[in-house]
């Protein structure tokens, strides 16, 4: 699998997209420095289903699960959305600001949806992530390292690391030795790619 963004769009072609509402624009001149690993689901332990997709999008039906009251009002959006069988959703042009990190910290630099990416992979901190997600969300990185210099693999963190005692995904089930594998294997870009 291959994915190739746009640095221009901020899209990714091939991608389903769902596009969100909820974004902004970056800070004036802020390129995407950082890329953060999120896990999701929705009811917490389901998979499948509209339910991620409606959430990004503004219309979750609150009287669909008793869950989903307590997200009435939540305006929140990832980049992209990894699902279990690997297929990849974007939902916010990676050059954007989406509203996934909340508050957050980097190497003191506070406010991450300002300069990061958010992907989210459908799972469970506790449950193994499906070897489907590693390969894809590997390619996708590749596809973003090649469309922004300013990201790299040493700035690929989770989302507990940037709120620590606030968050706790992707959880102790992602396997980060196996996708930090993946990423190293992946194929250079050409030079014609990096320019």
């Amino acid at each position: 699998m291959r994915v190739e963004v746009d640095p221009a769009s901020g899209l990714a072609r091939g991608l389903r997209q769902v596009l969100s509402p909820h974004w902004d624009a970056r800070p004036a001149g802020q390129a995407p420095e950082l890329l953060v690993v999120h896990g999701i689901s929705l009811p917490p332990g389901r998979f499948g289903g509209p339910w991620i997709d409606r959430l990004f999008c503004g219309d979750l039906p609150l009287a669909a699960d008793p869950y989903f009251a307590q997200l009435a009002g939540l305006r929140v959006s990832a980049h992209a959305l990894v699902r279990r069988d690997g297929q990849i959703v974007q939902y916010v042009p990676f050059h954007h600001r989406a509203w996934h990190a909340g508050m957050s910290s980097w190497r003191g630099r506070a406010a991450c949806n300002d300069f990061s990416i958010g992907i989210e992979l459908e799972g469970t901190d506790t449950e193994p992530y499906a070897d489907a997600q590693y390969t894809s969300l590997a390619a996708l990185l590749q596809g973003l390292f090649e469309a922004y210099p300013t990201l790299a693999a040493d700035r690929l963190v989770g989302h507990d690391e940037i709120a620590p005692g606030r968050k706790t995904d992707p959880g102790v089930s992602f396997d980060w030795p196996q996708l930090r594998r993946l990423v190293a294997d992946r194929p250079a870009a050409t030079s014609q790619q990096a320019q």
